[in-house]
């Protein structure tokens, strides 16, 4: 059973412990050099960040969402956790072995360690990336394996996924019979492609999730497309933590989702006219209208909102 945030500060505690589990990756991801036991630091994150979604998944990816989806500051960090994550969420709705749901993830938190302030710039310059950059970019993943095995990764499972993340040669073969390294690769370069969609650049918006997810499902073939199905299946096509319109205009966030695939509970946060309302109201969309209408993107919505208060619904969804 989840937990129910009890107080405005245990939310601050929460908020703060997933905003420090980030800003920690993001040291490491910088300066990974001058990290000591830097292959351990890696294994204590992905500890810290199971800790954080056993405690309550729904309220986990809440803060992941916002997190991922508000603001292209310190990106690099951000899409490494978000893709983590997504990866575990996924590596458990497809019950992956434990030693490889490992590898996986600490891949995805490893994957652009060769690249990660460039990231950070390409998130935050309008124009195209520059031949230097494009050159950067092509390498990333075979330098940042390299990097790895350097700063003492052992796990050869882990190195080759890395290594192999943008590599389009390993999608044509059907899923479930590929080797272990190329069915975790392509579990990663879904979420890669996923998360990155979501994100917002200086130079575009981020999508929505729900187009996000149609995106990777309308392009993926019949042997492709069992990673997009659990994505879809574990997090849903509006996640927690994202923006809806429903049928009657009325604005809403999703607050958690509901035993009935794609049908969340979520929180009604703004009326048909535009004004916010005065207190955000709990709907279950697997129970009558209003049902969803269109995801919207996290740019499209400029209100304030009491992210505290919204998640104080959750104990209502939980008692139904």
């Amino acid at each position: 059973m989840s937990e129910v945030i009890q107080s405005e500060n245990e939310y601050e505690d929460l908020l703060g412990q997933w905003s420090d589990l980030e800003s920690g990756l993001g040291v490491i991801l910088s300066n990974p050099a001058s990290t000591q036991e830097f292959v351990h630091r890696v294994v204590q994150y992905d500890r810290w960040m199971q800790g954080l979604l056993i405690r309550d998944p729904d309220i986990g990816l809440y803060l992941l969402f916002q997190l991922a989806s508000n603001s292209p500051v310190g990106y690099s960090a951000s899409h490494a956790l978000v893709c983590a994550t997504l990866c575990h969420l996924i590596a458990s709705e497809l019950g992956t072995a434990p030693k490889e749901r490992d590898s996986l993830v600490h891949a995805a938190l490893t994957m652009n360690i060769a690249m990660t302030t460039l990231q950070d710039e390409l998130a935050s310059q309008v124009e195209k990336p520059s031949q230097v950059q494009k050159d950067a970019i092509r390498v990333h993943s075979a330098k940042g394996s390299l990097m790895l095995a350097n700063l003492g990764v052992a796990d050869e499972l882990w190195l080759d996924i890395v290594s192999s993340h943008h590599d389009d040669a390993i999608d044509k073969a059907d899923f479930r019979l590929v080797p272990v390294a190329t069915r975790l690769t392509r579990i990663l370069k879904v979420v890669d492609r996923y998360a990155a969609m979501i994100s917002p650049r200086m130079s575009r918006a981020g999508r929505s999730a729900t187009e996000s997810a149609r995106s990777i499902m309308a392009n993926a073939s019949a042997k492709t497309d069992a990673v997009g199905h659990a994505l879809v299946t574990a997090v849903g096509l509006c996640p927690p933590g994202t923006y809806v319109r429903m049928d009657d205009d009325e604005l809403a966030v999703v607050l958690r989702r509901s035993s009935k695939a794609n049908q969340p509970y979520v929180a009604l946060v703004g009326g048909a006219n535009g004004e916010l309302l005065a207190t955000p109201r709990l709907h279950a969309t697997a129970y009558g209208p209003p049902g969803i209408r269109s995801a919207l993107a996290a740019s499209a919505v400029r209100a304030h909102l009491n992210h505290f208060h919204i998640l104080q619904l959750g104990a209502q969804a939980q008692a139904r």
